[in-house]
């Protein structure tokens, strides 16, 4: 588990290192969640053929990288509401 964390930790620093810091909590929080979406869900593996670790149909026949974004997005509001009317 230490390796895990520690690979993260140096990927981490090595995309987005900071010269000033973040100014909030929640401005740390907000980078934090992009990039492990980013790593996860977007990112091409070299070593798996260039697919993404964790790969989402939905995803798979968008080409650009701003509207595979989109998508992430509409499909993690869309849950959210399913969400939010189950519990109501």
């Amino acid at each position: 588990m230490k390796q895990m964390i520690e690979r993260l930790n140096r990927t981490f620093k090595y995309h987005y290192r900071t010269t000033t810091g973040y100014m909030t909590l929640e401005g740390g929080d907000m980078n934090l969640v992009l990039f492990v979406t980013y790593y996860n869900f977007l990112r091409p593996e070299s070593h798996v053929n260039t697919r993404t670790l964790n790969s989402i149909e939905e995803l798979e026949s968008i080409q650009l990288m701003p509207n595979k974004w989109l998508k992430l997005l509409e499909l993690s509001q869309n849950k959210i509401l399913e969400l939010q009317a189950q519990i109501s």
